[in-house]
């Protein structure tokens, strides 16, 4: 088991090495954002809109009714994909106390792919499309999957990569407070 994470860890770290490559090759168009603004702990979670697979758009930024797990992913990693299933049954289980936003990074990852990625995990949370990887960008994030923890106040509690399924549910826990 733990070859295979190490082996499945090397993969996606490769993996993200092309996925950042191609978010910093967008051209001369891009806005530079500035080393210093990117997301820290209990700092306000960058706002953005995107719109979902179910067709709805769904706001990112500022007070909430419910804390949110935010989840950067692609289909073609395999780090995510180890990650998929307790993301949906953690989701399951707390869904009444906490949103889970998945947010593909739809701009490097095909889109018949990752509908089925996501039907064969059975996400029953939204699942955002970043076809333009702006949402990627405002969060800077150097690896897949990572995941922002955003309090009730719409601030980032906790950032995190691949975790087991327990420490990911006691994350979980200390952020919707059980």
């Amino acid at each position: 088991m733990n070859r295979n994470r190490i082996v499945g860890l090397a993969v996606g770290l490769l993996l993200t090495g092309t996925l950042l490559y191609h978010l910093g090759s967008r051209g001369e168009d891009a806005a530079v954002v500035p080393a210093d603004a990117a997301p820290r702990l209990n700092m306000a979670a960058p706002s953005f809109q995107l719109t979902a697979l179910d067709g709805a758009a769904y706001q990112v930024g500022g007070p909430r009714d419910k804390p949110l797990m935010l989840n950067f992913w692609a289909s073609w990693c395999g780090p995510c994909e180890e990650e998929a299933p307790a993301l949906a049954s953690l989701y399951d289980k707390y869904k009444d106390k906490l949103d889970l936003y998945a947010v593909n990074l739809t701009g490097n990852d095909d889109f018949d792919q990752m509908k089925a990625f996501a039907t064969q995990y059975k996400f029953h949370f939204p699942v955002l499309l970043d076809y333009k990887l702006e949402a990627a960008q405002k969060y800077r994030f150097q690896v897949i999957p990572t995941s922002f923890l955003i309090d009730k106040n719409g601030n980032i509690v906790d950032v995190l990569n691949l975790l087991t399924p327990e420490e990911l549910e006691k994350k979980l826990q200390k952020l919707i407070g059980i």
